[in-house]
């Protein structure tokens, strides 16, 4: 099965995905060529010192719940150290303590302000984790015959709804409207718009099921991690080997493609049948990030000091509010008081920077492909719940949807999800098929955050991907030519 150049399966970019998907394929025999553009592996997992000399900063992803969460990750025993902070994530509110969300879920519900609040979070968020890793891997394998079907079913009724809806329908007070809203948001949807309750109610309840822990040391040590298994597995792994045309992948049995649909039509070209390409081209991108990097000088001084055990920090306030900076950017306007996501690595891992320093990212939702600044936009945010944050900035790094595109094509726009998570995309991705990791290609497959299960450290789009090829392979599989 092998190609002229020895390899029988190669996988072009090295996020999780990609990694899953090489790693599989080494594990069950194969020798495979892992092929990353950039200078080093890890898309979404990617750490560099953005700022000053000593501060690890993660260029994308930090919190990394879904990879403890995941049957692609679960059983890999990788080398990595996981820190949990005390505190899974917070969310400040003004005029009154921070909501707290704990590993523990009572702790969590005695937090809400109300005997019903907490009991309806013990009977949705609490009743999700008790789900345990049967409902996550049904609902991070939605094409598949779920584990557990009764609980699928249970969190459906929920989870279909808009958060909005959910939210106010099962929650009496603020509190715990707020929090659940804070979570859903990282859809990167309208939260009036269907599932994105489901969203918010998994994230929840994976800080109780998993935790929300960081890598100890930065993400790409997790990257690393995975690259190590790969070689002693017998794999190559190259850096800085950019693929613009199939011509420039080596002949093997299988390949896949950790890239959004935009960089499969450009690498494919004519190849591809006409109607499936006009299929990906109708693939739509969600929403852009504006990404912020800080070195501290001490650490972040919000009002309520519960928050600094929080590795994440939810700003946005109310969930009228926050509902209503969401549907401004799904309009393709920019909120004045964006829903922010802030990340304090230091909460978990206070080996991010040097003695008494501190790391800290965040970012808002913009338009796709927005150029505008949100810089005091967010810092604005952090202010109103931690006055004389900007008296502890040391340096700032700004990104905006250009410059994260260019530094990891798949974010298309700035789009770090790898598609708009909106119900019509959500198993339709990048298109309706029972296996839509196949491609009209022989044994050419798409493992991006662009196919199920979609956006998230969770390595099953790769996962899903390396298992349909094995199986068909195991029937019985014709080379792939690239040229």
């Amino acid at each position: 099965m092998a190609g002229a150049d020895g390899f029988d399966a190669v996988v072009v970019g090295s996020g999780p995905n990609g990694l899953i998907g090489a790693t599989m394929l080494a594990e069950a025999g194969l020798r495979v060529l892992l092929l990353e553009g950039a200078g080093e592996f890890g898309g979404g997992l990617r750490s560099a010192p953005l700022t000053l000399d000593g501060f690890t900063h993660d260029m994308c992803a930090t919190v990394l719940p879904l990879a403890r969460a995941s049957a692609a990750f679960r059983d890999l025993d990788l080398p990595v150290e996981w820190s949990f902070p005390r505190v899974q994530a917070a969310h400040p509110l003004d005029g009154q303590d921070a909501v707290l969300v704990h590993r523990d879920v009572a702790e969590t519900a005695a937090g809400l302000g109300s005997a019903r609040d907490a009991a309806a979070w013990r009977g949705s968020v609490g009743a999700t984790a008790r789900g345990g890793f049967g409902l996550a891997d049904s609902l991070l394998s939605p094409l598949s015959v779920p584990r557990a079907p009764l609980r699928v079913a249970r969190y459906g009724a929920l989870g279909a709804l808009p958060a909005t809806v959910l939210a106010r329908t099962i929650f009496g007070g603020e509190r715990a409207r707020a929090v659940l809203a804070g979570m859903a948001a990282h859809s990167m949807l309208d939260l009036r718009a269907p599932i994105t309750g489901g969203y918010g109610l998994l994230l929840a309840a994976l800080a109780h099921k998993v935790g929300w822990p960081v890598v100890r040391g930065g993400s790409q040590r997790l990257a690393g991690a995975l690259i190590d298994r790969l070689v002693s597995l017998g794999g190559v792994a190259e850096s800085g080997h950019q693929v613009r045309d199939l011509s420039d992948v080596p002949r093997a049995g299988v390949i896949l493609f950790d890239l959004t649909p935009r960089q499969v039509l450009a690498v494919c070209g004519d190849r591809l049948p006409a109607g499936y390409a006009r299929r990906l081209r109708r693939f739509r991108y969600g929403p852009g990030v504006f990404k912020l990097d800080w070195a501290l000088s001490e650490p972040v001084p919000w009002k309520d000091p519960a928050v600094s055990a929080a590795a994440t920090v939810h700003l946005g306030g109310t969930l009228a509010e926050i509902a209503a900076g969401e549907a401004a950017v799904a309009a393709g306007r920019h909120p004045d008081r964006p829903y922010v996501l802030a990340v304090q690595p230091c909460a978990a891992d206070p080996s991010r920077a040097p003695a008494g320093r501190h790391v800290l990212w965040a970012y808002c939702h913009v338009p796709n492909g927005s150029a505008v600044d949100m810089t005091s936009a967010i810092e604005d945010q952090i202010e109103r719940f931690a006055p004389g944050f900007r008296d502890t900035i040391l340096v700032r790094a700004a990104h905006d949807t250009a410059a994260l595109e260019a530094h990891n094509p798949n974010l298309v726009g700035g789009d770090i999800g790898g598609g708009s998570a909106a119900w019509t995309q959500f198993i339709s991705r990048p298109l309706l098929s029972p296996r839509p990791w196949a491609t009209p290609l022989p044994g050419v497959y798409l493992c991006s955050a662009s196919t199920p299960p979609g956006a998230g450290t969770h390595g099953m789009g790769g996962y899903h991907a390396a298992r349909l090829a094995l199986s068909r392979l195991s029937g019985g599989g014709a080379m792939v030519r690239s040229g």
